[in-house]
């Protein structure tokens, strides 16, 4: 989360400050005006749209009602594309579709995040009908400092959310029956549960019968370490760069009752030795992320992908396996080839063993409002199975 900077704003003829908090690196508005219920949501929108801040002071959820408006006024149709244009966009989505519809994203970010709520110094809502967000905000930031706050009630929503989903768990089949992950904020979700059953059936390598030991890189919320420990790996070593990530993967494997099993380490990448199994879930487009549950999806030039490839043959034990999840969707995007993937394996002295396939299950796939619909209807998601080459390449 960017460090919190100070926010200021006039009020009732005085000047007024407060820490601006943004866990996506948005910086705070330029201008902020004071506004109450007697704003209209047309006015709103303009100047939401112009980046002026909307300091919230009437009753809480009429600010909910309001932000409701300007969704509706930012998913408008916007001015119809040429029928042939648009269903060469659909039929063969490019990078520039792409970059049109992350900015288009990054834009209505940017919107939506001008209506502020300012946290009292305990991180209660001093706005009529406010709910309840100490717990949320606790969980998400840490104890209260005695210090004001503003937030957007676009991200406030989020902590609230991630709250939610921490609180109840995520079910996760592949693990067991009833048995959940609770994911931490900041922590991406592993609700599209299709690359946890890859894990769960793909064929357990037989070096793990003399060498028991497996690496999961970028552990995230510990899922994967787990099914890896349920599965029979009798060491499991968890690495990750985030802190929020292994605090979320400790309290995942204590509710498991795996922590005894599962070593966590604050890494980049590989831990030290050799591994029978080492799994990655990198992220699967190489775009920049923007905020922390992005950091899981977008990797600016594929280097968490580039980097566990090339470092594999020296952490596998004779006769180890990489088990890399990766799905193809930057392909069809026009942001990675297949032929550049397969050169990169090539390359780290790595051979093929075996690949599975699934296709995911999303509503995004089925969606054909979405700019990048036929991209996602024909994406698949793969488990390559990589060991080393038995000729390996001369870097």
């Amino acid at each position: 989360m960017t460090p919190p900077a100070p926010l200021t704003w006039q009020e009732d003829g005085q000047t007024r400050s407060a820490l601006w908090v943004a866990d996506h690196g948005a910086r705070p508005p330029s201008k902020v005006m004071v506004v109450d219920d007697t704003l209209n949501a047309d006015t709103a929108y303009r100047l939401a749209c112009e980046g002026t801040g909307l300091l919230w002071r009437g009753d809480f959820q009429n600010a909910r009602q309001l932000l409701q408006a300007l969704k509706r006024r930012l998913d408008r149709p916007a001015r119809k594309k040429p029928a042939k244009a648009k269903a060469r966009d659909n039929a063969h989505p490019t990078p520039s579709v792409f970059n049109a519809h992350r900015q288009a994203q990054s834009q209505r970010a940017r919107v939506l995040g001008q209506i502020l709520i300012e946290l009292q110094p305990d991180y209660s809502i001093a706005l009529r009908r406010a709910p309840d967000v100490q717990a949320a905000c606790q969980q998400a930031w840490g104890p209260a400092d005695g210090q004001h706050r503003v937030v957007s009630l676009r991200s406030l929503q989020g902590v609230i959310g991630s709250f939610e989903w921490r609180k109840n768990g995520v079910e996760v089949p592949a693990l067991g029956e009833n048995l959940r992950i609770h994911p931490h904020y900041g922590v991406f979700s592993p609700v599209r549960g299709e690359y946890v059953q890859l894990v769960a059936k793909a064929p357990w390598p037989e070096a793990l019968k003399t060498h028991s030991v497996a690496f999961d890189i970028g552990v995230g919320t510990g899922v994967l370490s787990a099914l890896l420990a349920r599965r029979g790996a009798a060491q499991v070593v968890g690495s990750d760069l985030s802190e929020r990530a292994l605090a979320c993967a400790r309290d995942n494997l204590q509710r498991l009752g795996l922590q005894n099993q599962v070593q966590l380490l604050h890494t980049d990448l590989f831990p030290p030795g050799l591994a029978a199994l080492v799994v990655c879930n990198p992220p699967w487009l190489p775009a920049r992320a923007t905020s922390l549950l992005e950091q899981a999806v977008y990797d600016e030039g594929s280097q968490m992908l580039k980097g566990f490839l090339s470092g594999l043959p020296t952490h596998l034990c004779e006769g180890g396996e990489g088990w890399l999840i990766l799905s193809d969707l930057a392909e069809h995007l026009g942001l990675r080839s297949r032929e550049e993937l397969l050169s990169w394996i090539a390359q780290a002295g790595l051979q093929v063993l075996g690949r599975m396939d699934v296709k995911p299950v999303h509503g995004k796939a089925s969606d054909e409002t979405d700019p990048l619909h036929a991209a996602r209807a024909a994406e698949v998601t793969s488990l390559w199975r990589l060991g080393a080459a038995v000729n390996p390449a001369v870097n």
